[in-house]
């Protein structure tokens, strides 16, 4: 019996391709595929690359790993030549980089190059997070991206991105190249998953009541550490919450709101989820800094709106 009837092997859609019926500008199409071609070589340097420490630390005090640094000066390199970049903020970078000065059609761009570095070590899922914004001024509202993307390289390396319109993931194939795997992922009102990051016993009374009442329905505690990793899951089996809460001695969390909070925001509320502070949308927040921090709820609208309310 043949493997499949003529005609019938689903058509490879690549990216390019996809990107091109967004009805988005050329400019934006040609950044994204830069962002793409990158991560080959991210891929290849976790894959192949020295473990040991770069010998400096990142702005944060962090042990940076030589794939920190790798990984910044690949995405970095990319963008400035991709010639439709005009400024870049890396968690990696104290300041903000101007690749060239403002001109009609230019984008900004901040990106986290190695979400969860120190998992490389063990051989945990580790990613790239992304944030485009239209223009040259970084320091403004999640709301106002015109793309949004991660890179998750794990087991298979795949790429999720949203352009305002859905929620779309393409997969690496054998030949290095991003085709259509998933389009248009949808969220589940409610779910049964939850990734609870940060010390426990520093949770504040109204996230311990919530995580109480995630375990008495049934949820199943899903978190790897990785924030690119437990974002995917939520995302592709369209059901539960991750949350890094305010804690007591770090009222604002730890995952920085440019870098990692307003991409993954823009990602989930496009695929009908939502992500808050406690209080306010994750991207209805204002920027003050580069370094800027907040707690964060992700996940399921329904899930959301119960830790809001145990919260409050």
């Amino acid at each position: 019996m043949p493997l499949s009837q003529p005609g019938s092997t689903k058509f490879q859609v690549n990216l390019r391709r996809h990107l091109r019926n967004q009805d988005i500008s050329d400019n934006l199409v040609h950044l994204i595929c830069e962002i793409a071609e990158a991560s080959k070589y991210v891929i290849n340097a976790v894959r192949t690359g020295d473990l040991g420490v770069a010998g400096t630390s990142n702005l944060y005090g962090e042990e940076q790993l030589a794939l920190d640094v790798l990984s910044d000066r690949i995405i970095k390199k990319r963008l400035i030549h991709s010639g439709v970049v005009c400024n870049i903020a890396s968690e990696e970078m104290d300041e903000i980089f101007q690749a060239q000065a403002d001109a009609d059609g230019l984008y900004s761009v901040a990106y986290d190059p190695l979400d969860g570095s120190s998992l490389v070590d063990v051989n945990l899922a580790v990613g790239t997070i992304v944030s485009i914004y239209e223009g040259c001024n970084l320091l403004q509202k999640g709301r106002n991206q015109v793309a949004a993307m991660y890179i998750l390289y794990g087991p298979r390396v795949s790429m999720v991105y949203s352009v305002g319109k859905g929620v779309h993931e393409f997969t690496m194939n054998h030949l290095m190249e991003y085709t259509l795997s998933r389009e248009n992922v949808v969220m589940k009102p409610e779910g049964d998953i939850y990734s609870p990051g940060g010390l426990r016993n520093k949770y504040h009374a109204g996230t311990e009541k919530f995580v109480r009442y995630l375990e008495e329905k049934g949820a199943k505690l899903r978190y790897s550490g990785g924030f690119v990793p437990d974002i995917n899951q939520v995302i592709m089996k369209g059901k539960g919450i991750f949350m890094y809460p305010a804690l007591n001695g770090s009222p604002n969390g730890k995952l920085r709101l440019l870098f990692e909070l307003n991409p993954m925001a823009f990602l989930i509320e496009n695929a009908g989820g939502a992500a808050t502070d406690g209080k306010t949308p994750i991207l209805d927040l204002d920027p003050q800094s580069l370094d800027q921090r907040a707690p964060i709820y992700i996940g399921c609208k329904n899930d959301v709106a119960k830790a809001m309310e145990f919260i409050a």
